[in-house]
């Protein structure tokens, strides 16, 4: 009894995934109208953050290397 309980279940929950399918089939169409990002403007964007962060590299080696870095142990408060 459990079994055929559980089949007409399934079967209607099926049948409700094909009503919604055809009632609504525009769901999972793609738009024409979405602009689609620029590469080359993305990319150029990406190199000029790239040279940023170069730059911040530079400073904190640089810093690293005059040997000015102290760095302190902070206790815990038990």
């Amino acid at each position: 009894m459990k079994t055929s309980k559980l089949l007409g279940i399934v079967i209607a929950l099926q049948v409700l995934l094909l009503i919604g399918q055809w009632v609504a089939p525009t769901a999972g169409v793609a738009h024409a109208d979405v602009p689609l990002p620029n590469p080359s403007e993305r990319q150029l964007a990406m190199v000029e953050e790239l040279r940023t962060l170069n730059g911040k590299m530079d400073k904190l080696i640089s810093l690293l290397q005059s040997g000015s870095v102290e760095v302190k142990v902070a206790k815990d408060k038990k």
